[in-house]
């Protein structure tokens, strides 16, 4: 059984396919809990979290969450919107950690789906769990976008940097990448550098920021950072656009 938080089709913010129509598909459930990245007033209580904590925290949201065990049934959902968009969009796969899910039938069923009917697919995730790339074939027709959590989240380094996770993602993943979002307040260059040592994979830094004033802030230091390094600058366009996190 897999849990969907929501689905929906808009403009992608961040990475490498800023600006691309997508489907999204957002699946409940984290083996992180980032306690680093906020504190969320939920009912009166004060509750630490990342962003999207309504598909991380399962004892408050979960009754709110859609189960399914079977793959055609998240098809469907897929087809929907290309009927009505009229043409094949991006599909980003994101969560919560998506991965948690890999070995399952119905979601592995849809990745299946996704990559023989030709769909450019784009898995977010933690990067500390990859799949059985010999089991699971189809997972390497898809890109991993790798954002792994740097010290600000709140877990520890053990938890967050999965070396041997990292290096199946990033070497049998369809040209995947890494991509992290930069507080410049905070000393992160050391950090990512040793988190992407040693690979050939893009590297994408965007800026902090829920909203388009704090991005602006943040921006210029990201930006001379990327400059320094040769990595790639990711603007955060669905802040940009709707003035807030999500991509609605």
């Amino acid at each position: 059984m897999v849990y969907l938080v929501e689905h929906f089709f808009s403009i992608q913010g961040e990475g490498r396919h800023v600006g691309v129509p997508s489907i999204f598909l957002r699946f409940g459930g984290c083996n992180l809990r980032c306690p680093g990245f906020g504190v969320h007033e939920i009912d009166g209580e004060h509750v630490a979290g990342c962003d999207t904590l309504r598909a991380v925290d399962s004892k408050r949201f979960k009754k709110g969450w859609q189960g399914f065990d079977r793959a055609g049934d998240l098809v469907a959902i897929v087809r929907g919107y290309v009927e009505e968009a009229g043409y094949r969009p991006h599909v980003v796969i994101t969560g919560g950690e998506p991965m948690i899910y890999r070995e399952d039938p119905a979601f592995y069923g849809l990745v299946g789906w996704l990559v023989r009917e030709g769909f450019e697919v784009t898995i977010e995730t933690n990067a500390t769990l990859a799949p059985d790339f010999e089991r699971f074939g189809y997972y390497e027709g898809v890109t991993f976008a790798m954002a792994v959590k740097l010290a600000n989240s709140g877990e520890p380094l053990s938890k967050r940097v999965v070396p041997s996770a990292i290096m199946r993602l990033a070497t049998r993943g369809r040209d995947s990448f890494f991509k992290f979002t930069v507080d410049p307040a905070l000393s992160f260059k050391e950090e990512i550098e040793e988190i992407v040592a040693g690979f050939g994979n893009e590297v994408y830094c965007m800026p902090l920021g829920d909203n388009a004033t704090q991005l602006a802030q943040n921006a210029p230091a990201v930006a001379a950072f990327c400059l320094e390094k040769g990595y790639r600058y990711s603007d955060r366009l669905h802040v940009r656009l709707w003035n807030r996190e999500e991509k609605r």
